[in-house]
């Protein structure tokens, strides 16, 4: 796909290294541009209620509800992450992208590997920012684009002014 003549060819990656004795680690996360494997393997839970007269009425409120929306949520959360870092080539010592109960352990895998609580937060926020735009993004893509269209404008040999008059001759009759 081409937008304004450029190629548009998928999701940027983000990179985090985090610094160790016998070598540096380094992460890389993209963004996950597709949600359907998540969709169909874990569907979002539905509310339990009652038939009324008035037809069938959810509740929201339910305890055992709201604990599987929390875990649904912890579900794609861990989805997103694993997916995120696949770059990364992790060998992951609980997590099976076949068991979708065990992608939630992510955290857990990188904390048993000696990863503390500031690095897993660093990591946290290089899966958010692969999967988000943040005005910071926004602003340095926007500055570059501007840039590009001033260098632009400053190498063409047309005039960047505009002439105040072009007085030519006896004024136009305005048909009298």
């Amino acid at each position: 796909m081409k937008i304004g003549g450029q190629e548009v060819s998928g999701p940027t990656e983000e990179v985090l290294v985090i610094p160790r004795l016998n070598g540096d680690v380094v992460f890389r996360a993209k963004a996950v541009l597709d949600y359907d494997e998540f969709d169909a393997t874990c569907p979002p839970p539905k509310a339990p209620g009652m038939r009324t007269k008035d037809g069938f009425k959810p509740n929201v409120n339910s305890p055992a509800y709201r604990d599987q929306v929390k875990n649904h949520a912890n579900l794609r959360f861990g989805y997103i992450a694993t997916r995120s870092l696949e770059p990364s080539e992790i060998e992951w010592e609980t997590v099976d992208f076949d068991k979708p109960n065990t992608w939630i352990n992510w955290e857990k895998d990188l904390q048993k590997a000696g990863f503390n609580a500031v690095e897993l937060q660093r990591i946290t926020v290089l899966i958010m920012q692969a999967n988000s735009l943040d005005e910071s993004k926004l602003k340095a893509a926007r500055d570059a684009f501007l840039l590009g269209q001033a260098m632009q404008q400053a190498q063409s040999s047309g005039q960047n002014t505009e002439q105040e008059s072009t007085p030519s001759g006896e004024p136009a009759s305005d048909g009298e």
